[in-house]
């Protein structure tokens, strides 16, 4: 039986603003009192939270960038003691050190219902087999995953890292009915399917829960129509922390925003101003009831609108569409954000200094998203032995992939191979 009042999805337009609005008030104070980081950049503003008397009133306030999170690593944005802390997250952050985030018991709670909340929207119940088959930069996710599922009572393959004929091995023989992945991940597992002659009628796979990065309509028509599945769109972020944020419901027409959790803004990411409904561009969220970890004004770097309109399932909560084109420079593979500075961090630290020449790529193989890492060879990477060389690439390249929780392949290249380089250094998208 479900632990979460439902009728939590369904309040009408006023009352959901008088609930946001008390829960921002109490979380602002909460923020001001405990954070010096919030209570420092309030002053600065000239902002005192008990001030804030409408929604409206939250656009004095200065934004959070990722940026922030390794200035105040790893726990100057706490809000409780850590002794009231009793799970701790680490994700990849924008530099070396990760961005690490908190959860209290009670923000557990919270954040079972809300997977439990996006589950069920997508028809999960009691009677499925779910099983999580994400990447290791997602593994955070996955436990989130099987907490929510366990709320409804599912059945539930928590996530283990396999190869991929072992992971569609585990999907045939035991019965797999929902799959929480990528995009990315599911169009491979599809292209594995029909190589090895496995008719998908076999397989009680039903739903497929899609995250970490918006799939286009016409990469879910062909997975539903090629899998014989109705799949479902998960939004989420490792920083607020979390998946389920937003979920798609029967209606598919725009995912729906838990609002009883998170304030939703979409501003203009030149300028910082809030854009009128409707009109596309950067999704700042704040968090209205996390304890541990609050966030406010968060940028998050992706591109969305906000729909207009009630949706005719029944539930109130704002809907917003998700589109693949970030606001920022980072690049997302098979969920995992990356950013090139962030890749060069990790380089310089793997070879001891930054190397003169570089390009990043993200490509594809066999249906798969990879980084693909072109280093100049000049005198500070030549060797007169092969294998020395060898030994080099394999060791860069397995700290790349450990650190950003991605594929990453290395490659040496001559001279020639960076003519045509962009001065800005920035990822490539070759998909």
């Amino acid at each position: 039986m479900a632990i979460w009042d439902q009728a939590k999805e369904c309040l009408d337009v006023e009352e959901r603003g008088q609930q946001q609005l008390e829960r921002l008030q109490s979380m602002l104070n909460r923020a001001h009192g405990n954070v010096p980081f919030y209570r420092n950049r309030f002053q600065q503003a000239g902002i005192d939270p008990s001030q804030v008397e409408s929604i409206n009133d939250l656009r004095s306030i200065p934004f959070t960038g990722r940026e922030h999170f390794a200035e105040n690593y790893p726990y100057g944005l706490f809000a409780v003691p850590l002794r009231d802390v009793v799970r701790i997250h680490t994700a990849q952050g924008s530099g070396l050190k990760p961005t690490v985030s908190g959860y209290t018991k009670q923000d557990l709670q919270v954040w079972r219902e809300l997977v439990a909340r996006s589950l069920a929207a997508a028809g999960v119940t009691s009677s499925d087999i779910l099983q999580i088959d994400l990447d290791p930069g997602l593994a955070n996710w996955g436990r989130d995953y099987k907490d929510g599922a366990e709320v409804i009572e599912a059945g539930v393959i928590p996530l283990t890292i396999l190869p991929p004929e072992k992971k569609l091995m585990v999907l045939r023989d035991y019965r797999t009915s929902g799959l929480v992945t990528s995009p990315s991940a599911a169009l491979q597992l599809m292209d594995l399917i029909f190589k090895t002659n496995l008719n998908p009628n076999a397989l009680a796979l039903r739903t497929l829960l899609l995250m970490g990065e918006p799939p286009s309509r016409a990469v879910q028509a062909r997975l539903e129509e090629q899998l014989h599945v109705k799949s479902w769109v998960h939004y989420g972020l490792s920083e607020v922390p979390g998946p389920a944020v937003a979920f798609e419901c029967e209606e598919r027409k725009g995912l729906h925003v838990s609002e009883d959790h998170f304030l939703a803004e979409v501003i203009d990411p030149a300028t910082g101003d809030v854009l009128p409904e409707g009109e596309p561009g950067e999704l700042v969220l704040t968090t209205l009831t996390t304890r541990a970890f609050p966030l406010i004004r968060f940028r998050t770097g992706d591109r969305v609108r906000l729909l207009p309109g009630t949706c005719s399932c029944g539930r109130t909560l704002r809907r917003m569409e998700w589109f693949p084109e970030r606001t920022d420079d980072m690049q997302v593979i098979r969920g995992v954000k990356v950013h090139h500075h962030h890749i060069l961090l990790i380089l310089e630290r793997a070879l001891g200094f930054i190397p003169r020449s570089y390009r990043f790529f993200l490509k594809q193989e066999d249906l798969r998203d990879y980084l693909e890492v072109w280093l100049k060879v000049d005198e500070e990477l030549f060797s007169d032995e092969v294998k020395d060389m060898e030994k080099l690439m394999q060791k860069v390249g397995a700290e790349l992939t450990q650190e950003l929780g991605a594929p990453v392949r290395i490659r040496f290249k001559e001279e020639g191979s960076f003519e045509a380089q962009a001065l800005s250094y920035r990822i490539e998208d070759l998909r």
